[in-house]
């Protein structure tokens, strides 16, 4: 096998046993067998019966356990479920090896599908971002709202902090960068993944810190790890590519829900810049700009987000947001919304 192919990876009936994936308080998980893929559920039990479902998509990299404390937030005011894409958290590669923003926006909409939940609250961070994109412009009716974080849509100037993650889709550059990193502890990795994407790494708590290595240590020991890292990489810069009707930001265009754009003014990845274009694509939209946030704005100000989505909610059709569950304030480097335009 040649440097710049990707390493063949296990079926998952014969995947190694690793460390099982963290439930915080409240939580549980589940699987769900899907046509070609199976899907890691993250749920919080209902706080009361008839609340309106909402669903959750992490970003390159991440999982479910994202939004955790966003799905806390939210508590009592919908009922709220995280699912990990195929390949990522404790969900097991597709069975097709496709890790295409198409692919991943088909496994969303086959769930949903499945669940009968549609339709729901989407939220989406970074790639899951550009996945929600596309499955609110293909399936307006499994969408009810749309909040994106960051969302990971195509840019002609990229930030050099982004270059990084973007070389991961190039051929050989895993490989290599695998190489260079043996030694790295996975105390080292985290540290490196909260300097990019957190504005302020020191808002991580010790507990959190610790909780990250751990589910860090758990990642390394998956032989498709990598595979699925840089595969699902290629897939987003491959949607970059994209023209006609399958561009993301035609498809933005065609977004009927409503939807709440949050940008972190210290995002590191997705450039700031950008929150003035989405509001302007996404017809019916709000914009909150949290100045000290950086890419993961719903790890970093839960509540901030929390309380924009209730926002959101108020002015929508049937909203009817419970004032009771209201988050509690946080200063998160004054915090301004604005209408899209």
């Amino acid at each position: 096998m040649s440097s710049t192919e990707l390493p063949s990876v296990p079926a998952a009936h014969v995947l190694p046993q690793v460390a099982t994936v963290r439930v915080a308080e409240g939580e549980r998980l589940r699987s769900v067998g899907l046509p070609g893929v199976t899907l890691t559920v993250r749920s919080r039990p209902p706080a009361r019966e008839g609340l309106p479902p909402a669903l959750y998509v992490h970003g390159l990299g991440g999982s479910s356990l994202n939004w955790s404390a966003l799905m806390e937030q939210l508590d009592g005011v919908v009922d709220s479920e995280a699912v990990d894409l195929p390949g990522f958290g404790d969900s097991p590669p597709p069975d097709d090896g496709n890790y295409s923003i198409t692919a991943h926006a088909r496994a969303v909409i086959r769930y949903l599908d499945a669940s009968g939940r549609g339709p729901v609250h989407l939220f989406g961070n970074s790639l899951g971002g550009a996945v929600s994109t596309r499955v609110a412009a293909v399936r307006p009716d499994l969408v009810r709202t749309l909040t994106l974080v960051s969302p990971a849509l195509p840019e002609l100037r990229v930030q050099r902090t982004a270059v990084p993650t973007g070389l991961l889709a190039v051929p050989g550059v895993t490989a290599l960068f695998t190489r260079l990193t043996r030694k790295w502890t996975a105390e080292q990795r985290v540290r490196g993944v909260l300097q990019l994407c957190y504005g302020e790494p020191g808002r991580v708590t010790p507990e959190g810190f610790r909780d990250a290595v751990a589910e860090m240590e758990r990642r390394l020991q998956l032989p498709y790890f990598w595979d699925a890292m840089t595969r699902s990489a290629r897939g987003l810069v491959n949607a970059y590519t994209l023209g006609g009707q399958h561009a993301l930001w035609r498809q933005a265009e065609r977004v009927l829900a409503p939807t709440l754009l949050v940008y972190g003014g210290k995002d590191q990845l997705v450039g700031h810049r950008m929150s003035v274009r989405a509001a302007r694509a996404f017809r019916d939209s709000r914009l909150l700009t949290l100045p000290e946030a950086g890419h993961v704005a719903m790890m970093e100000y839960p509540d901030v987000v929390a309380r924009g989505f209730l926002d959101l909610l108020a002015r929508t059709p049937g909203g009817e947001p419970d004032a009771g569950r209201r988050p509690s304030g946080t200063d998160a480097g004054a915090p301004t919304q604005n209408p899209g335009s």
